[in-house]
């Protein structure tokens, strides 16, 4: 089926702080070409790793295999339930730097590791830096995903407890990982002055 069975998706995109057990990734994506003031859907779906490849770059091989005309843009649109590895960020800002004519939005319902002190906040600031829209996703987003990417049974989209807390979370998180470094020294000079 071209659509997610609701409780994969309901389980794989939850946003919780703490997701344990939950070691796959899920790609939703919708593909648009831009013409002129209009876009045109060409595709969408959605992905998970295979075999040890990880989803991202399952799409960015699918995408390359398309021929995209370098005379036309084209728009790109993920849902993932996790932020991408640094790996994978290096893979996309890469694959980003050859298709100037391609805009890529990320929309994430958690963040991979980026609580510790790994590699991924860096890769996720390059991504930023190579052109890609990073965002977490809101409950909008969610609705959205629900409708189009979801087997649902014309069921009407519940968030869950947490749903909204949760999104204002990891999105503060992810604008402290996005700052210039030199905005986080001056926040932490900042606070020290008042004392906090």
């Amino acid at each position: 089926s071209i659509l997610m069975q609701r409780r994969l998706f309901l389980y794989n995109f939850r946003n919780l702080r703490k997701a344990k057990g939950r070691r796959e990734t899920y790609l939703c994506y919708v593909v648009k070409r831009r013409d002129s003031a209009t876009s045109c859907s060409l595709d969408f779906g959605y992905l998970r790793n295979q075999m040890g490849c990880h989803v991202e770059v399952l799409f960015l091989r699918y995408i390359a295999a398309w021929d995209l005309d370098p005379g036309r843009c084209y728009r790109i649109t993920w849902f993932t339930s996790w932020s991408p590895c640094y790996d994978c960020a290096q893979h996309i800002a890469s694959f980003l730097r050859s298709y100037p004519n391609l805009t890529l939005r990320i929309f994430m319902a958690r963040l991979y590791f980026c609580e510790d002190r790994k590699a991924e906040p860096e890769g996720l600031r390059r991504l930023h830096k190579a052109g890609a829209q990073i965002a977490i996703m809101t409950f909008k987003d969610y609705f959205y995903c629900w409708n189009t990417f979801v087997e649902n049974r014309e069921q009407a989209f519940k968030g869950w407890e947490g749903l909204h807390e949760n999104s204002v979370h990891l999105a503060r998180k992810l604008r402290r990982i996005l700052l210039p470094l030199y905005e986080v020294d001056d926040l932490r000079d900042a606070f020290k002055l008042l004392g906090l």
